[in-house]
């Protein structure tokens, strides 16, 4: 007869499960102020998972990654555990930053999260206002440990992630819309369930981007609406063209797109400039509002901001003082 093993004994599959435990666990064994998983991107660090009662850091929270302890930590420049930050010279100014931010971190942790292919993912980082004792250092090779569980659980997460998400990139007629081969509002708001809590397990760096086609109506009403469907056409093949592969983009109906960005605040600015000028070359130009994905707030909150930017971006393009986009021949 198979054995069966208890829930609480099951091991994790999720990543963000998997943190959770590991947070736990520090918290009760080895109490600091704070204790937190993190996600590094590009410029910024996120936490994702904490357990704080000293410095207010929960889910969602954002640092820039030059002025992380963490950063020292990665490069090599300072050791894994640090029972006093005073007594390590290179920590002086990043601690002194955090100082002035409301941070005082007298005591610090930190140890690498990793892909499978030694690329940084974030940290496991425990700070205390407070100086620890020395021997603290002997507790190093057990954090290392615990993020080296979480790097494989990370790995493992990761892949059954990409292999649905291959299995779901095989939509239906009835998510696709018929005329662009984009997703329809159907499609696009399957994708957004499905991946709101991926993201948020992952902390990936995200923007929605919502689009208004600005000369539809017009091609329609003087060149009828055969010229209306290659304008809209014409359009799509333009944004798959200037995005990164897998980012998913809808044709919401009429001349309205969208597309979840997988840049983050730092980049997408630049990203948005591009498809305007490509969109702008094409003769099929473009209004357009973008916002970041927050860990906490999810697609709900950035869609309701992009779209209000993207509004007013279009009230902005029908100034009579701004020279009309170019255009071309449909």
């Amino acid at each position: 007869m198979t054995d069966t093993v208890t829930a609480d004994l099951a091991p994790p599959r999720a990543f963000d499960q998997a943190c959770h435990m590991v947070i736990d666990y520090l918290a009760e064994s080895l109490p600091m102020g704070a204790w937190a998983v993190t996600r590094v991107a590009g410029e910024r660090q996120t936490v994702l998972v904490s357990d704080d009662h000293a410095y207010g850091l929960s889910a969602g929270v954002e640092s820039r990654w030059t002025l992380s302890i963490c950063r020292t930590m990665v490069s090599g420049e300072t050791p894994r555990v640090v029972p006093d930050t005073g007594s390590e010279p290179a920590l002086c100014d990043v601690v002194a930053a955090a100082a002035e931010g409301g941070l005082p971190v007298a005591a610090y942790v930190g140890t690498p999260i990793l892909y499978p292919d030694g690329g940084l993912f974030g940290t496991v980082i425990g700070i205390n206002p407070e100086p620890l004792d020395p021997g603290f250092v002997s507790h190093e090779s057990l954090l290392d440990l615990l993020s080296s569980l979480l790097s494989s659980v990370l790995e493992a997460d990761t892949n059954a992630v990409r292999s649905a998400r291959e299995l779901e990139r095989a939509v239906s007629d009835a998510e696709t819309d018929t005329l662009t081969g984009l997703l329809n509002r159907r499609g696009w708001e399957r994708w957004l369930a499905q991946e709101e809590e991926r993201f948020r397990r992952f902390g990936d760096p995200a923007s929605v981007v919502m689009m208004d086609l600005d000369g539809l109506k017009r091609v329609n009403d003087t060149e009828g609406h055969d010229a209306g469907d290659a304008y809209l056409r014409r359009a799509a093949d333009t944004l798959r063209a200037v995005t990164r592969r897998g980012d998913p983009i809808a044709r919401l109906g009429g001349d309205e797109f969208a597309m979840v960005a997988t840049v983050g605040p730092d980049d997408v600015g630049s990203l948005v400039a591009r498809l305007q000028e490509a969109l702008d070359a094409a003769g099929t130009p473009c209004s357009a509002g973008v916002a970041p994905v927050g860990v906490v707030t999810g697609f709900t909150e950035a869609i309701a901001e992009a779209d209000a930017a993207m509004y007013d971006d279009k009230r902005a393009r029908r100034d009579p003082r701004r020279p009309a986009p170019g255009s071309a021949r449909v």
